[in-house]
């Protein structure tokens, strides 16, 4: 772009900048996705400002691809995510013993080490198979097996003993 029709752009959308964004809002009902949104705009404007500009009615150019952006935000998954919407393994139910074995694991799964630790929690916590394991690691299977036997052991004597279990 030349200087001037980098002026131009600049004076323009700093004249529609809120304009935009309290547009973008009303769509999205969220100030950040609307930040996106507008963004979004703001380049595709850039990128085809000579169209933008040879537009009989530029207002309306405009809106229509702020509308545009608006609906390929809301297309991806992630415009779809809810954050904090729930915490993970929240404990269900039951007579509240889960949540004290449950951090002996995890205080357990501290001090274990970190070979093995990645082993205990690529193959049980992440589900993953031995050979994926391995092939995340870069290991043989056999590593991987030889890693579990002796990082579940481990585990089993750090749980089977609470003194070794205190927080530090």
């Amino acid at each position: 772009m030349r200087s001037e029709d980098d002026r131009a752009y600049v004076e323009y959308l700093s004249a529609r900048l809120p304009w935009l964004h309290r547009t973008a809002y009303l769509l999205c009902g969220d100030g950040d996705r609307a930040d996106d949104v507008v963004q979004m705009t703001a380049i595709a404007m850039y990128a085809h400002w000579g169209k933008v500009r040879e537009a009989e009615n530029m207002d309306a150019y405009v809106h229509r691809m702020l509308f545009r952006s608006f609906l390929r935000v809301r297309r991806h998954a992630w415009s779809r995510v809810l954050l904090l919407n729930r915490l993970p393994d929240r404990p269900t139910g039951g007579d509240g013993h889960g949540v004290e074995e449950r951090d002996n694991v995890l205080r357990a799964l501290e001090q274990l080490p970190k070979g093995q630790r990645t082993v205990l929690v690529l193959r049980y916590f992440s589900d993953l198979s031995v050979e994926d394991t391995a092939a995340v690691l870069g290991c043989s299977t056999g590593t991987v097996k030889s890693q579990t036997t002796k990082a579940l052991a481990n585990l089993r004597n750090l749980i089977g003993s609470p003194d070794s279990l205190r927080s530090s």
